[in-house]
């Protein structure tokens, strides 16, 4: 299943494979088409994208036009601000600033 980062409302779309540039969620107003909500979007490697040499985007969570976005498949456990709560706590362990 196709969903919203932010929320995991599902996305469904009987004409498109992927959401427009400017398409944003119905229940949380997330942009759909971002990096956030892209397959290949990987914390820590370069641009935090697993497709070398894609082009840098600053706003992660705003609409962009990369040629490689893929929306992610699968349901979301949990929302998008617990995910950067429980990441902010790993990198405190990490730095030793608990």
């Amino acid at each position: 299943m196709k969903s919203c980062y932010r929320c995991g409302n599902p996305w469904e779309s009987i004409t498109k494979k992927q959401p427009g540039v400017k398409e944003t969620c119905p229940k949380c107003n997330a942009y759909l088409h971002c990096c956030y909500n892209c397959r290949w979007y990987t914390p820590g490697k370069p641009n935090d994208c697993m497709i070398p040499n894609t082009e840098k985007i600053a706003n992660r969570d705003g609409p962009n036009f990369c040629d490689e976005f893929e929306i992610k498949e699968g349901k979301i456990d949990f929302s998008w601000e617990e995910q950067k709560n429980i990441a902010k706590k790993e990198l405190e362990k990490l730095f030793g600033n608990e």
